[in-house]
């Protein structure tokens, strides 16, 4: 009987590639095998199965909560946006111009002026607020939105880059250019410490580079994360716009000296790549390794020899003493125990509890932690609580683990013979100055396929002169390769 579930869990775990042999084929092959998400006819969008839907509810859950206690409000504004619309500020449009979707007719009528699928919301948000604020009484505005974007990506991959994907966008409207700055940041680290705390991803906190910045922006922070293959993903972005947008929309209020000035504004998103970060992560060659916070089923219950007498009554009375503090669920299929074992852990489900007909004799049950693979008996009567304190220590080794890998993978280079030879023998982010200069940002990129991503708000002196060219420094940057 064991031998026959080793072999069925053996069998189970080979579906997937090994990530030391092929990364991406292993991410495209647990995206699939755990049923995150499906392909469909629609080139370049994915079909979010319920196992995928359910972390992206439990992120959009926690981080609504987060929004609101800081006085953020919920709307939602058209998908269409009118050509005329997006044309009122130039360097926005010229951003999105290669990824915009084009609606050309209504019905079997051609339309008088076509309308594009919002790539992103800012021009309905500024001719939304040019009739909505007319005194700094009305000020500030913060909304956000929770809704899907279109961006005609020409490479696809599930969840990092699809052409419809999830999203929120924030939008706010403030009196002076110091408000639309702290909100900014204040957004920034309300992400950072979200993906730490619940996604127990760590993150660089930062700012882009004048090209790397968003269209129209007068300066973008980012929060960068390094996934397991040493490449880099922008995990969330918050942008001052300063009064560019408002000016080119003319949004004005009174203000109390009653003369007419124009708003500042920001915003700031995060979309369903998250998942994706949370995949590359902290997954392993059997499968997901999903963070108790963010996990749908936070404990499988599997009960062994279920046929006997018993044994699933006890499954489900374990599950009911559970499902008070945390999500469970039994899995009472007819699959072998050894199977169970191994969707479980393809799931990424943080806990396995084990119950046969001996452990019932004994009053204990086996608990099995997925990140560690750790076995441990309990006793029935200390369950609730050993499951408690498993979910805390989970949750806070799985960030560790990943801030050690970050570390380990986090090189400096002083000269550009060190940055080219690390970037050719390793994989991860490489600390370098930067003397301010475009052009040395293109040249790196040109010859090393490597991109800034990010000036750290903690800058360090590494060195006197720029990384590239030898002119004086004036910015220490990550560099890295992303997705």
């Amino acid at each position: 009987m064991e031998n026959a579930e080793q072999g069925k869990t053996k069998k189970m775990v080979e579906e997937i590639t090994s990530m030391e042999v092929d990364f991406a084929q292993w991410y495209t092959d647990v995206v699939k095998k755990a049923e995150l998400i499906d392909y469909t006819s629609v080139k370049g969008c994915m079909v979010i199965k319920p196992a995928g839907y359910a972390i992206w509810e439990l992120i959009q859950k926690q981080l609504d909560e987060r929004f609101k206690e800081t006085g953020v409000e919920n709307v939602y504004l058209p998908m269409f946006i009118p050509e005329s619309l997006l044309q009122k500020e130039k360097d926005h449009v010229e951003g999105f111009a290669p990824e915009v979707a084009w609606v050309t007719h209504g019905g079997l009528q051609p339309l008088q002026e076509r309308m594009c699928v919002r790539p992103t919301s800012e021009t309905l948000f500024c001719d939304f607020y040019k009739n909505d604020i007319h005194s700094y009484r009305d000020l500030p505005k913060v909304y956000n939105q929770w809704c899907s974007v279109v961006r005609w990506e020409k490479e696809t991959r599930p969840f990092l880059r699809s052409r419809e994907f999830l999203w929120q966008e924030g939008h706010t409207a403030h009196a002076t250019a110091e408000e639309a700055e702290a909100r900014t940041v204040q957004m920034l680290d309300l992400y950072a410490k979200f993906c730490e705390e619940v996604l127990a991803i760590p993150v660089i906190k930062g700012q882009k580079t004048e090209k790397e910045k968003f269209a129209g922006a007068v300066a973008t922070y980012t929060i960068e994360a390094l996934m397991h293959d040493g490449k880099a993903l922008q995990s969330g972005t918050s942008h001052n716009f300063g009064n560019g947008f408002a000016k080119a929309f003319d949004i004005q209020f009174t203000d109390r000296d009653n003369t007419l000035k124009h708003v500042y504004q920001t915003s700031w998103g995060m979309t369903t790549r998250l998942i994706g970060a949370i995949i590359m992560v902290h997954g392993d060659n059997e499968g997901l390794v999903l963070p108790p916070r963010v996990a749908p089923v936070q404990v499988c219950i599997i009960p062994i020899q279920q046929k006997k007498e018993g044994v699933l009554d006890k499954a489900y009375e374990l599950r009911d003493l559970l499902k008070k503090n945390f999500r469970v669920k039994v899995d009472d299929s007819e699959k072998t125990p050894g199977y169970k074992f191994a969707e479980a852990e393809m799931r990424g489900y943080p806990i396995r509890v084990e119950i046969g007909p001996k452990d019932m004799e004994a009053g204990k049950c086996v608990i099995c932690r997925r990140d560690t693979r750790e076995k441990l008996e309990v006793p029935l009567t200390e369950l609730e609580s050993k499951v408690a304190e498993l979910m805390e220590t989970i949750q806070k080794e799985m960030l560790e683990r990943a801030r050690a890998h970050r570390d380990e993978h986090t090189y400096t280079a002083t000269d550009m013979e060190q940055f080219e030879k690390i970037f050719a023998e390793k994989s991860g982010f490489v600390k370098a100055m930067w003397c301010g200069d475009q052009e040395c940002e293109d040249k790196i990129k040109e010859k090393l396929s490597v991109t800034s991503r990010c000036m750290p708000f903690e800058q360090e002196q590494i060195a006197d002169t720029c990384v590239c060219c030898g002119k004086p420094a004036k910015k220490m940057v990550y560099w890295g390769r992303a997705y």
